[in-house]
């Protein structure tokens, strides 16, 4: 959204600031917010903010890591043992479904 909307935050905008629909909301049709939808921020300290936000982007941080796991799992068979029986090489040509003859059923 920040990257579409607004300043750009490598031009002066905040990271990771979305705006509210609440003139959407009111005039047109009921729509939650992107960030915070039921307001749970609101009432909290700016030190539960910060913290919050510490433990968001470490989550995104584990994310990739286990994203990188199955990528090496994928790639080099047998080097993550405890996905040895779940990502299984794809050994099938990946457009398949767009060739002129691809059918479904059958």
């Amino acid at each position: 959204w920040g990257e579409i909307v607004g300043t750009r935050y490598m031009r002066g905008g905040k990271p990771g600031a979305y705006p509210t629909f609440a003139l959407f909301r009111d005039n047109v049709h009921f729509v939650l917010d992107l960030y915070d939808p039921f307001g749970f921020s609101k009432k909290m300290s700016e030190e539960k903010k910060a913290e919050r936000l510490v433990m968001e982007v470490n989550n995104g941080r584990l994310a990739m890591l286990g994203i990188f796991g199955f990528l090496s799992a994928d790639a080099i068979p047998g080097s993550v043992p405890l996905l040895k029986s779940i990502a299984i090489p794809y050994d099938g040509t990946v457009m398949a479904p767009f060739a002129p003859d691809y059918h479904i059923f059958g």
